[in-house]
């Protein structure tokens, strides 16, 4: 078993985001896993993600305050416990518009090409 505490969770780039802290909580340098990582992103107000894509599917678990979710079919707001799968290609923006800090639980399974 690989056990991550919070208070020791590593902060990771991720690359087009704004206002943001991400921690890597399993998977990459944090734990052995297979197929996927996890990681812990804060969001301030204002904070989010620039309107992009990745080659892999990803789930959002918003765990506290609201963050609104835009693709290019339309955009909806997650509270806490929402959630939301992205398909592979799938371009999406990200934006906190409250006043207050969001967070959210972000999974991925690894590109076929890890470094």
């Amino acid at each position: 078993m690989d056990v991550t505490r919070f208070n020791v969770a590593k902060p990771y780039d991720a690359p087009g985001h704004h206002g943001m802290v991400g921690l890597r909580l399993q998977g990459w340098e944090a734990s052995d896993t297979d197929a996927f990582w996890t990681g812990f992103s804060q969001f301030l107000p204002g904070g989010g993600a620039t309107a992009d894509a990745t080659a892999v599917e990803k789930v959002y678990v918003v765990v506290n305050g609201e963050l609104t979710i835009i693709t290019d079919e339309g955009e909806t707001t997650l509270g806490p416990f929402d959630s939301c799968h992205l398909a592979a290609g799938e371009r999406r923006a990200i934006e906190n518009r409250s006043n207050h800090t969001a967070s959210m639980l972000v999974s991925m399974p690894y590109p076929e090409e890890r470094s």
